[in-house]
């Protein structure tokens, strides 16, 4: 770096048969890998290398000298690092003048420049120390730093040098378990006896498996360990692209060639793969090529005879309705990852154009010969039909495995597995452009998949528990839908299904509401991945919707397979918004059959969420209208009049009629008078339904719809003086009264604050309490309306307030003005302030003073001195009351008195009273 100052180095290095094997330098970096020092002396060497002088061993060299010249040559080196070798030269010449010493007892002497013998064994260096370091560090700090990714890195780097087929490989991934079984905390928790994490126990539900118990995380190594290689057929395979034989007969399960005479492989399919994968990691990628080519014609022709056997008993499944039929193991999401393993191999064939893959450039060269010849070794790309290359095998054997029908996994671990293995897979299909050749192999294997029956995932009978298609459909969609439309929509609706959450199960399965979607009935452990599974499946839908716009006849099947497959109204309200936002896209005209198909959707969602909670309802319910208004006047009219399938009573009127009746929705839909009484009418009758339904809470929104009509606006005024004894609380009364008061029916307002009235109770403490307002608002109105209202409505506020605070605010209002100054049509009143003396004030005033009375005995029960202060102020209010009736002084003062009496123990508060009030 230009910033630090310039240091010198020095390095040694050590070869042995072109390896470095060891390697020293001054520098102090300790590390896996070499330090730069290292690695640019090695560079330079490499460069020039006439720079770096060639001597023959040391040995040799002294060899050659005589007496004098060795004596000079000891001295001279002695003399020139005096300081370093002194001590060690004494030593030596001491022992070597031993007759007895060590030194004198072996013949000859070390020559550190002269290499190792022959016999030595000789590897890279690696330096040991460092990796347990390393390994201990990452252990150490646990699941922080990045630490695991810098562990998969040494894992990487282990494959990396048995590619390369360095010795070291082995080693370096011994000396890695090693740390791993040292850590500290295995035999800390083994003694604490510490249970498993969450996390470790989904990744444990791999190995339990009932089928195949006591299995370890090592059990598939240990199993790999017996596996051999020493098959005449397997050997044949890997070591010669020569191996095919034209003599077949179609006679045997386990045949070795296929009728082309290309050599197939049975095995386990991921054991085969993990073969396949053994081999490119050792760094023998054309023997792996060869076995992966006979691995996937093995899988072609297994596809073929289960196609056949499904074809000979399709009649009994399909009458069945059901199948056992499954794999229980799938190939997409296992842990050896056999699919990606062959597609990989395949796809790094596409790409190498090294010595290595020379043999398998050319595809044609030959054919005519082969097929004259009854028995006979030809390479193994001769064996490709026309057209066929590595590419189409790779992308072949990753739509072959993505269909498979195979069953969901237990664990959460394997089942999110199984999701990422099949995107990764589906990501790399992604990258390759698809040409003729190609579409033809997507064409073959659809409607292989279609027709395989219970042996593909996109078969027409498939078992509840297996994997859904969703995905690779999805892709397999888009991929086929510019080259064979027909094909296309058949393979994506024929993956809509989603067996699992089917509420008529077959094979005796419990039946199951469609909410309850996140448990498997019958089942433990549970799809942990539902939720991911459904979003694939409400994506699948939207691309299909997206790819029939304008066409009827799709549109309408999507929406039949949308209806009977998709059983989330989250999702089906996602999928309607997505057919709206396509159908009405800004540069073009609104597509009205999608339009519908939103529509159609939306009222789904609405009946689907009708009577359960969903925080989304009430957006739910304005886009629908929104939708509604877009597909014309008609849909409007028919929500309207089949509310009480759609909505609650509420929505009905809050949201859906009173949106219908605004002018942006008129404006919007170019409505004439004709039409837009036939909306209003429409409005008034559903807002009368509701009312009659649900008063309480949609009483106010049919009066407010009903307004420009006399009938209905009485019909709905009369559905709340019914339902006001019974079903209505007072502040839904107060708020329609104050309504009638501002639509100018002060006498229907009285009527209804009176109502409301005989529901309020406010307790002696409660001054402030919501209803208040209303309270002194209604008085104001009888007050307003004249003498004979106010006198009405005193009962019962006396009867229903008994808070002294509101009374004493009330009685103060009642005296300031003469009651009905602005009487009924116009009319003046007499203009006399009403007497205090007589009913109804009187009553009211009684009540007041009653209320101050018992306020104050109730409070001075639990009073503490901290509200010493604001009591008195209460009883000055209480005083002011008082002094409003006739004899108010001598009764004020005997409560005064009857205070000091009672509660003489308070001493410090009654002498507060007397300072204030004698």
């Amino acid at each position: 770096m230009q910033s630090e100052p310039e240091t010198v180095c020095n390095v040694a290095i050590s070869f042995d048969r072109c390896k470095i094997t060891s390697v020293t330098c001054s520098c102090g970096n300790k590390d896996i890998f070499y330090c730069a020092h290292v690695v640019a002396l090695s560079l330079y060497r490499i460069r020039k290398p006439d720079q770096v002088k060639l001597h023959l061993p040391i040995s040799e060299t002294l060899f050659q000298m005589n007496r004098d010249q060795l004596q000079k040559f000891v001295q001279y080196l002695i003399t020139v690092h005096h300081t370093e070798v002194l001590p060690t030269a004494q030593k030596l010449a001491d022992e070597i003048l031993s007759q007895n010493s060590e030194i004198n007892q072996v013949h000859g002497a070390p020559d550190p420049t002269a290499g190792a013998s022959i016999d030595d064994e000789n590897c890279w260096h690696l330096d040991e120390e460092q990796v347990q370091e390393q390994v201990k560090l990452f252990l150490s700090q646990g699941g922080y730093h990045g630490s695991g990714k810098q562990l998969n890195l040494l894992f990487a780097k282990v494959r990396e040098m048995l590619k390369m087929r360095d010795s070291n490989g082995a080693r370096m991934l011994t000396l890695i378990t090693e740390q791993f079984m040292a850590d500290p905390r295995l035999s800390l928790w083994r003694q604490q006896g510490t249970t498993m994490t969450d996390k470790y126990r989904q990744l444990w539900d791999e190995l339990d498996s009932s089928n195949r118990p006591h299995r370890t995380v090592f059990t598939r190594a240990i199993e790999a360990c017996d596996l051999h290689w020493q098959d005449s057929h397997l050997q044949h395979i890997i070591s010669s692209d020569l191996y095919a034989n034209y003599c077949y007969h179609d006679d045997t399960e386990n045949l070795l060639f296929d009728s082309q005479g290309w050599p197939l492989w049975h095995e386990h399919v991921p054991t085969a793969c993990a073969r396949v994968d053994a081999l490119r990691s050792h760094g023998y990628p054309r023997e792996a090529l060869r076995l992966a080519i006979a691995i996937v014609n093995t899988l072609r022709r297994q596809q073929q005879k289960q196609m056949e056997m499904f074809r000979a008993q399709k009649k009994e499944l399909l009458h069945r309705g059901v199948t056992s039929i499954t794999n229980l193991e799938g190939w997409v999401g296992h842990p050896l990852d056999p699919i990606g393993t062959l597609f990989s191999s395949l796809m790094e064939a596409c790409r190498v154009d090294d010595e290595s893959f020379h043999g398998f450039s050319d595809f044609t060269e030959h054919m005519g010969q082969c097929k004259s010849l009854e028995y006979h070794h030809l390479p193994a790309h001769k064996l490709f039909e026309e057209g066929e290359t590595y590419l189409t095998l790779a992308v072949e054997v990753a739509l072959i495995g993505l269909g498979q029908q195979r069953i969901m996994p237990d664990g959460l671990y394997a089942q999110e597995k199984v999701c990422r293995n099949e995107e990764q897979l589906i990501s790399k299909l992604q990258e390759i452009e698809l040409d003729d050749t190609l579409v033809k192999i997507f064409r073959k294997q659809a409607v292989f998949l279609l027709e395989a029956g219970p042996y593909s995932g996109l078969g027409e009978v498939t078992h509840r528990e297996s994997v859904p298609m969703h995905t690779f459909a999805k892709y397999l969609f888009t991929s086929l839908l510019p080259h064979d439309a027909e094909l296309a929509y058949k393979t994506a609706l024929r993956a809509m299904r989603l067996l699992v959450l089917e509420s008529t199960a077959p094979s005796g399965d419990m039946s199951r509401p469609h909410h309850i979607a996140s448990v498997v009935p019958n089942r433990y452990p549970r799809w942990f991945t539902l939720s991911h599974i459904e979003s694939q499946q409400c994506e699948l839908a939207s691309t299909m919707l997206t790819a029939a716009k304008g066409d009827v006849r799709r549109l309408e099947t999507v929406l039949e397979s949308i209806q009977k497959n998709i059983h989330s109204s989250s999702h089906i309200f996602k999928l309607a918004q997505d057919a709206f936002k396509i159908a009405t896209l800004m540069d073009s005209l609104p597509d009205i059959t999608l339009l519908k198909v939103s529509l159609e959707l939306g009222l789904q969602v609405m009946r689907m969420t009708l009577s359960t909670l969903n925080w989304r309802r009430r957006e739910m319910v304005r886009w629908l209208v929104t939708c509604a208004t877009e597909v014309g006047v008609y849909a409007l009219d028919s929500i309207m009049q089949n509310w009480f399938t759609l909505f609650t009573p509420t929505e009905a009127t809050s949201i859906v009629a009173t949106t219908v009746m605004s002018n942006s929705t008129i404006v919007r839909l170019h409505l004439d008078c004709h039409q837009q009484e036939k909306l209003a009418s429409s409005a008034r009758t559903l807002a009368l339904q509701c009312a009659m339904k649900d008063p309480q809470n949609c009483a106010l929104s049919a009066l407010t719809l009903c307004e420009k009509d006399h009938i209905a606006f009485e019909t709905a005024y009369q559905i709340v003086l019914d339902a006001a004894t019974t079903g209505m609380s007072y502040s839904q009364l107060f708020t329609i009264a104050r309504y009638m008061e501002h639509r100018g029916y002060p006498m229907r307002a009285y009527k209804l604050a009176t109502l409301a009235m005989t529901h309020l109770n406010l307790s002696y403490n409660q001054d402030t309490h919501p209803a208040i307002n209303d309270v002194l608002w209604a008085c104001a109105l009888s007050h307003s309306l004249g003498k004979n209202e106010l006198a009405a409505i005193i009962p019962l506020v006396v009867k229903s307030v008994k808070c002294a605070t509101v009374l004493s605010d009330i009685l103060r209002r009642c005296t300031l003005t003469t009651p009905g100054m602005v009487g009924l049509h116009g009319r003046r009143n007499s203009g006399k302030l009403m007497s205090l003396d007589k009913a109804p004030l009187r009553q009211l005033l009684d009540a007041t003073i009653g209320a101050y009375i018992n306020t104050t005995h109730s409070r001075l029960t639990h009073i503490s001195p901290r509200h010493y202060s604001e009591f008195i102020e209460f009883l000055s209010k209480a005083r002011e009351t008082f002094l409003m009736a006739h004899d108010g002084h001598i009764q004020f003062t005997q409560f005064i008195d009857n205070l000091k009496q009672i509660y003489k123990g308070k001493k410090k508060l009654m002498m507060l009273v007397r300072e204030r009030f004698g």
